[in-house]
């Protein structure tokens, strides 16, 4: 079916088909979730990440639902975990239109979206009314004007960590001017103290930038692992233009994200000694790319551009391949294979 209306969503602005999506997988949801329940997941599929026990390694990335809106719809789709956000504190209209691209030759989108949101408040409402079964974890953010970010990371942990089965600290979105400052040692250490305060036993991610030297990398990892946090994700949309040609301004993902952000990936893997978590993602459309994040050090991963080019029936064909690929290494778990290529 995807097929059959992929060009008529594709002749329409990319917000105004993504809004139609989610109106669409909200209305199935209503009437008890026709056409997205997928069957049991491959046992070898089943894993363990901070604590968190998911039947299958691939998760929904942020961006895809700002607000709550369609977490049942995703897990009933198949899922492992699904991460709703990023929220702000405030509700945020973002930054002006146009400001989502498709580069439909390279399976990509440019976004400068700019945290829009309804904000934490009514997003963990509405979660809270209709939590499903399954793991989500909530991306938080600052809003654009803030005079204190860390405040900022603060309230929304405060509001969303009871809710949340994990929280997702975005420091690496390219689309607010002087986030991803916040990366830097001395500005993450007081970021991630104020958020675990506020989290309680909530495990707390940190979601990372593919634009990362050596150094950075070293720094980030040494304070993640201080800091105590449950692990990092790894990574966000990219500043660089791999193999495109598109002059828009903002972050860079699908297809051509895929190398780099691996590359950054196993980087990660080598510069936390394997000791932290890592959640691969960036350009997943297959299952052996799946299987490379994995191999590269992720214990999960995730994806949303790939949807936009593949449909629905990615999820599944991915959880299929990556069943066959682990079997034909001989692993008998997700686990086993992570990191082997780190």
């Amino acid at each position: 079916m995807f097929t059959a209306i992929r060009p008529l969503l594709f002749r329409l602005d990319p917000e105004r088909a993504h809004a139609l999506t989610l109106a669409a997988l909200a209305g199935s949801i209503k009437l008890g979730g026709l056409g997205l329940r997928s069957g049991p997941d491959d046992p070898i599929l089943a894993t363990t990440i901070a604590g968190l026990t998911l039947p299958n390694p691939l998760g929904l990335a942020a961006g895809f639902d700002k607000n709550a809106r369609v977490p049942a719809a995703m897990l009933r789709m198949g899922f492992g975990f699904v991460e709703i956000g990023t929220v702000t504190p405030r509700p945020q209209a973002g930054n002006a239109r146009p400001r989502v691209f498709r580069l439909v030759a390279d399976k990509a989108v440019i976004n400068r979206l700019g945290f829009n949101n309804g904000g934490v408040s009514a997003a963990m409402a509405r979660l809270r009314a209709n939590r499903p079964v399954g793991i989500v974890g909530v991306n938080i953010g600052a809003n654009k004007d803030s005079v204190d970010r860390v405040a900022d990371y603060a309230h929304c942990a405060a509001a969303a960590y009871a809710v949340a089965d994990y929280l997702a600290v975005n420091v690496s979105s390219p689309n607010t001017p002087g986030l991803r400052g916040l990366q830097d040692p001395g500005e993450l250490t007081a970021l991630i103290a104020a958020v675990r305060a506020e989290a309680a036993t909530t495990p707390v991610f940190v979601k990372v930038a593919p634009d990362l030297d050596g150094a950075a990398i070293d720094g980030i990892a040494r304070v993640a692992i201080d800091g105590g946090i449950a692990g990092l994700i790894v990574s966000n949309t990219t500043l660089a233009r791999p193999g495109t040609a598109s002059g828009e301004a903002g972050g860079l993902s699908g297809a051509p994200l895929f190398e780099p952000s691996t590359a950054i990936l196993r980087a990660f893997a080598r510069a936390t000694g394997r000791g932290l978590p890592l959640v691969g993602v960036g350009g997943i459309a297959s299952g052996a790319q799946a299987y490379a994040k994995i191999r590269a050090g992720a214990s999960a991963i995730q994806l949303y551009t790939g949807l936009v080019y593949h449909g629905p029936a990615l999820v599944a064909r991915i959880k299929t391949e990556l069943a066959g690929l682990l079997r034909r290494d001989g692993f008998s778990t997700i686990a086993d294979a992570v990191g082997g290529d780190a």
